[in-house]
């Protein structure tokens, strides 16, 4: 006959059933802890916009502060700016020195065409002149002569004297022309060049002198018109 073993077997068996809801498995937990710890830890290294490591926007300078730095990177700037300021106020023309320039040139060219008109109208001092010379010829003709004397000597001289103060006035009007044209190249030269009005001005003072000196030559030669001959008596 067989004999029944009637003490139980003891057998093990994994446990198999969930937790309750509401408990976490402490295996769970702690892994879900050192997941948050790694994350949170990257965060600090890791820049959340880049996903890259942060790095200090502005490192340490054991001279100086950032801002240091910037006000000393700007500084050379705003020399450059002055000095370029400086540069265009040195560069821009002074008024004063404008209008002082040339006056003398202007005032010499501005004579010169007044002597060339004076040569050509002629002046009060020729014609003090040639009342002089008329009156001379008045007294030496006085006592006795003949007609052609007394034509030369109180027509002809008063003419001539006449051509001759204004041929003076007409070389003086040609040579301060002239003087004023060619001063430019003589001397220290100048930074700006002469201006265009002196030049004009000038110009016309040295035509007026030629012109003037022409027909005073050809006043005192009688080239234009001749001295008047007395007519022979007709009982002669």
């Amino acid at each position: 006959m067989r004999r029944m073993n009637t003490t139980p077997s003891k057998t093990t068996t994994p446990s198999t059933t969930t937790p309750p809801a509401g408990t976490t498995d402490p295996a769970e937990g702690s892994a879900d802890a050192v997941t948050e710890e790694a994350t949170a830890q990257d965060s600090l290294v890791k820049d959340p916009a880049t996903d890259s490591p942060a790095k200090d926007p502005a490192p340490k300078d054991t001279t100086g502060t950032p801002s240091d730095a910037a006000d000393s990177g700007t500084a050379p700037d705003d020399l450059a700016g002055q000095s370029d300021d400086d540069d265009d106020d040195a560069l821009e023309p002074d008024p004063f020195d404008e209008a002082r320039h040339g006056v003398g040139a202007g005032a010499a060219a501005v004579v010169s065409a007044a002597l060339g008109v004076v040569a050509l109208t002629g002046a009060w001092t020729g014609r003090v002149a040639a009342e002089r010379e008329t009156l001379i010829g008045q007294i030496q003709t006085s006592g006795g002569g003949s007609a052609a004397q007394q034509i030369s000597e109180i027509y002809g001289d008063a003419w001539h004297t006449t051509a001759l103060v204004n041929g003076v006035f007409a070389v003086l009007a040609l040579l301060v022309g002239v003087f004023v044209l060619v001063r430019p190249a003589f001397g220290a030269p100048s930074e700006r060049p002469q201006p265009t009005w002196v030049r004009a001005v000038a110009l016309a003072g040295v035509a007026l002198g030629v012109l003037g000196v022409l027909i005073s030559a050809g006043m005192y030669f009688d080239l234009f018109v001749s001295l008047p001959t007395a007519g022979v008596p007709a009982g002669g």
